[in-house]
């Protein structure tokens, strides 16, 4: 406990609590701030101008990361025939077609994204209530369920990320490791952040970005100046 107190200690020292940084800034801080001794996962979380209760201020998408998570995505494909075999050379962890339903159903859960080509969607359905609390339902609305199996289980490996609006405005997400370059952190931040600046509903009023927070799985939250990143989200976009 005494060490894990030091590390916090000498953590305050590095990140002023009652400061909001650039992203280049964050994403230094939350290396300098590192102290567990595995690779810790940074993670991103924006709070948005919006009210998810309206449906169409509902904030949902997916996006490839320019320098990926960093994770390893086991991918499970629902899909007969011809995609099968092209969702096993696209290197898909898990293919199956009815079989694979029951697996599921049965308990299987050892994949991290799921996709799904259409005319699979009525037997997966069925799997809503193991699928859905987890978030891995497929949904066409981010490219998980599409006859491109193949281009969309590339993507999932190369580290696409999908992203939704939560009940309190925020938007949860990973963009890598502690172990990445300052600027790939702040490349995936601003990649993330263009994304969500892209799908503004047309019907959300006042300030959209209203807080953004970087953060690894055991340093302190650094904040980041909304202010910075908005005329750059909109070059970008």
């Amino acid at each position: 406990m005494a060490k894990v107190s030091k590390n916090r200690a000498k953590v305050d020292e590095i990140v002023d609590r009652t400061r909001k940084y650039s992203v280049e800034e964050a994403a230094s801080l939350v290396k300098k701030a590192k102290f567990a001794k595995f690779d810790e996962t940074v993670d991103i979380a924006v709070r948005l101008g919006v009210n998810p209760k309206h449906a169409d201020q509902m904030v949902r998408g997916a996006i490839v990361l320019p320098h990926g998570t960093g994770q390893t995505v086991r991918v499970l494909v629902f899909a007969r025939g011809e995609k099968d075999r092209e969702a096993r050379e696209a290197g898909a962890d898990f293919v199956g077609a009815d079989d694979m339903v029951a697996k599921v159903n049965e308990g299987f859960i050892d994949f991290d994204r799921v996709i799904a080509t259409p005319d699979m969607m009525g037997a997966v359905g069925k799997l809503g209530r193991i699928l859905g609390p987890r978030g891995l339902m497929p949904n066409p609305k981010v490219g998980t369920v599409t006859f491109d199996v193949a281009g969309a289980v590339k993507e999932a490996k190369a580290g696409k990320v999908e992203y939704r609006v939560e009940k309190a405005g925020i938007v949860h997400a990973r963009i890598g490791k502690a172990s990445f370059s300052e600027q790939a952190l702040a490349d995936n931040a601003m990649a993330l952040i263009t994304a969500l600046v892209r799908a503004k509903p047309s019907t959300a009023k006042g300030i959209y970005l209203r807080s953004i927070t970087l953060t690894s799985t055991m340093g302190p939250g650094v904040r980041i100046d909304p202010s910075t990143v908005v005329s750059k989200s909109e070059e970008e976009s």
